[in-house]
């Protein structure tokens, strides 16, 4: 029987996470069977268990559903627990074991694929749900200097702060705050405003030509952001499809044993990027 694996969001239609695992399947010589499973949030749980019971091996968690996915898991990695989300879920014989590649993804991303030193850099989080929380750790451990985090829910910022346990280190603020804290050497859009189309409203006093943006995003999603970060002067600006190819590849790594070769999907998405909707 072919191994069966799925992504689980709500929306989840444009998935790019079949091609890329049946990409890298493909390019190892590994079987396998990858679906799309939209599932509401109130049906996700019940969606799961169902995946499981009919043989999934593996899971991968997109919005909305990374928090949840963490409480369903009997272990988890390290990297999972300490961003409170997973997005990585492998089937064991004690149920789920969850793990998250977002925040591994994202630095592997900017640091191989571009070449991006990140270390002592001053960022800003805009953002503090699963993408925030799954990225934050992975940031610090990459030796950024600090992180600030701000979102329109502030107790939700406070939460990410608290679970990151440096307080020497990373702040949480609120959105009334933003004209008040400075320039930054990044900034990471982590909300999920640009999937409407709706435009991101930072003060461009937050940013220099020199602040890496970065929008978790990517494909139509991404645009609202990076349209700021144009107009606001950065000269680099970076959306999420190569960290969703890395991340892809961290999960594939877990599930097979192999970690696959990521160039060649990436230049194959990124030639149609505007083309793309945002479902990962």
């Amino acid at each position: 029987m072919t191994a069966r694996y799925a992504v689980f969001g709500h929306p989840v239609v444009h998935s790019l996470s079949p091609r890329i695992h049946a990409a890298f399947g493909s390019q190892l010589g590994i079987p396998m069977e990858y679906a799309a499973v939209d599932a509401a949030p109130a049906d996700f749980e019940r969606a799961l268990a169902h995946f499981a019971e009919t043989g999934g091996l593996g899971a991968n968690i997109t919005l909305p559903h990374k928090e949840a996915a963490l409480a369903l898991c009997t272990q988890l990695g390290d990297r999972a627990r300490r961003a409170g989300a997973a997005n990585t879920l492998t089937r064991r014989a004690d149920g789920w074991h969850g793990e998250n590649t977002d925040g591994i993804g994202l630095v592997h991303d900017l640091t191989e694929r571009r070449r991006l030193d990140l270390r002592s850099r001053r960022v800003l989080m805009v953002g503090a749900g699963g993408a925030a929380r799954g990225v934050a750790p992975a940031l610090l451990d990459a030796g950024i200097d600090e992180l600030w985090v701000v979102n329109r829910t502030p107790e939700k910022a406070d939460a990410l702060v608290d679970a990151m346990g440096e307080p020497g280190r990373v702040h949480s603020r609120y959105w009334a705050d933003l004209r008040n804290l400075g320039t930054f050497d990044m900034i990471v859009n982590a909300t999920s405003a640009g999937r409407g189309g709706s435009p991101l409203e930072l003060p461009f006093t937050l940013a220099t030509a020199r602040t890496l943006a970065v929008d978790l995003s990517y494909g139509e999603a991404a645009g609202p952001f990076l349209a700021w970060a144009q107009a606001a002067g950065c000269e680099t600006r970076v959306d999420g499809l190569g960290m969703l190819v890395e991340q892809a590849a961290e999960s594939f790594a877990i599930w097979h044993g192999r970690r696959p070769d990521t160039d060649p999907v990436y230049a194959s998405l990124s030639a149609r990027a505007d083309a793309l909707h945002t479902a990962d």
